[in-house]
């Protein structure tokens, strides 16, 4: 009888630390989904921080009178390299949104401009930009959601705890981005 004790003494050990193991890897990789969801993220910012210097000098040939938004741009995409946090950079990311919005209205008010191919190619290379960061914030609330409840829920909680581990923010649409851009003449 002793020895079959000691055998469920043992496997109840051995399960417990495989539970224990599971959770532990569960939460680790589900905080490094979020990393990389993060990265996909900074990735298309930089993108489209990279595209944006071509786009505005494109502007300025046609639009010399329209320095007001140009500069508003410019600094945006400046606020946008200095964030170093997700929640700083997706603040910055709204702003700098908003202003591309006036600018590309600006942008309709130039017939010639409308019809550079520069422009143009520039226009479509930031619209296919901003699609991937769409997706990719929504691929990071995805990781954030699947991390949150395994760190909110019983028995990852317990474990989440034991690893010092808390929930995680979702990112949000920043407010200037919801707001419509206003452009007058």
């Amino acid at each position: 009888m002793a020895l079959l004790g000691w055998i469920v003494g043992v496997a109840l050990v051995a399960a417990i630390v495989l539970i224990f193991v599971n959770f532990y890897n569960r939460i680790i990789r589900f905080e490094n989904a979020i990393d990389n969801s993060w990265a996909q993220i900074d990735v298309q910012l930089q993108r489209r921080g990279e595209l944006i210097p071509n786009l505005v000098e494109t502007v300025k040939g046609y639009a010399k009178h329209e320095r007001e938004v140009l500069d508003n741009v410019t600094r945006a995409r400046a606020g946008l390299l200095a964030a170093k946090t997700p929640q700083d950079k997706m603040a910055a990311e709204g702003i700098l949104e908003q202003t591309l919005g006036k600018l590309f209205a600006v942008a309709e008010a130039y017939p010639d401009l409308k019809a550079n191919a520069n422009f143009l190619s520039l226009q479509d290379e930031l619209s296919h930009t901003e699609n991937k960061i769409s997706f990719a914030r929504q691929a990071y609330n995805d990781a954030v959601l699947r991390f949150n409840n395994a760190v909110e829920t019983f028995p990852g909680n317990v474990f989440a705890g034991m690893m010092g581990r808390k929930e995680r923010v979702m990112l949000e649409v920043p407010v200037a981005s919801k707001e419509v851009p206003r452009v007058s003449f």
